[in-house]
């Protein structure tokens, strides 16, 4: 049976992927973008290639886009996917930035699906909404501990929306990808050369040097846009979905050993 999805973030990487897919599979998709251009450009992709899909402006961090939307469109699944990086040592970072991924990856991402709740409530139907969060969600990774702050606290509502929505019939679902090579992860580590000065800021550069070779070797975005299609669409899917499998039985494998960690 078609559904009617909507994505944010679909401008590029995992929810453009996943919204051209599902478009393919005959489904209904609002894919949203934050920007006019990015509209554009989706608009012109989509109909170079026959996908038939509408695409609407929605910045999650402006409360008259998500009023807009939430009264424009009736929907069955919500991918919420929309974020931002920003990366660098939370003990020097500006509070400003981490305000700024704050704004976009919990407070957005929460109002926008309060919104539609409200509309699956009052009209007594079933709804789902999909949470990309990370594997960030699970384990905090040096140097980008504030972007993974604010995906912890995104799994946490996830969770909580969970338990509450339950008698209404309105399911809750996370995917936390790993390391993939959609340009998200790039442009997150982009972000500290804006005001990070070895000159004047105590943490060494040396302690960058490892992640020229953790963005050359990420994996192929395709199989993580699937994992997301598949969780929106199946009906009984798990809660947290970490891909790939490798990545989690890696965070299994932190977890554990954090109960032995010393301070």
């Amino acid at each position: 049976m078609s559904k009617r999805i909507l994505i944010t973030g679909a401008a590029s990487g995992f929810g453009k992927i996943a919204a051209f897919d599902l478009a393919k599979k005959g489904h209904k998709v609002i894919a949203t973008a934050q920007v006019y251009p990015q509209m554009s450009d989706l608009i012109r992709e989509a109909k170079e290639q026959g996908i038939e899909l509408t695409v609407d402006k929605l910045d999650v961090t402006n409360a008259t886009d998500i009023a807009y939307i939430t009264r424009k469109y009736d929907i069955d699944i919500l991918i919420s996917n929309a974020g931002i990086m920003e990366g660098g040592p939370v003990a020097e970072q500006p509070l400003d930035l981490i305000r700024s991924m704050f704004d976009v990856n919990v407070f957005g991402g929460l109002q926008l699906a309060q919104g539609f709740i409200k509309k699956f409530v009052d009209e007594k139907r079933p709804g789902k909404i999909v949470f990309t969060t990370s594997m960030g969600e699970l384990w905090t990774v040096p140097y980008v501990a504030a972007y993974c702050a604010s995906k912890h606290a995104m799994g946490s509502i996830a969770e909580g929306l969970k338990t509450e929505l339950a008698p209404f019939n309105i399911k809750i679902a996370t995917c936390n990808p790993g390391i993939f090579g959609t340009g998200f992860n790039d442009r997150g580590v982009d972000t500290i050369s804006r005001w990070y000065d070895p000159e004047t800021n105590f943490t060494p550069s040396s302690a960058f040097d490892d992640t020229a070779e953790a963005l050359a070797n990420q994996l192929d975005p395709q199989s993580m846009a699937e994992c997301i299609v598949d969780v929106a669409l199946d009906e009984n899917s798990n809660f947290r979905n970490v891909h790939p499998k490798e990545t989690e039985d890696f965070v299994k494998q932190l977890q554990a050993d954090a109960w032995t960690a010393k301070s």
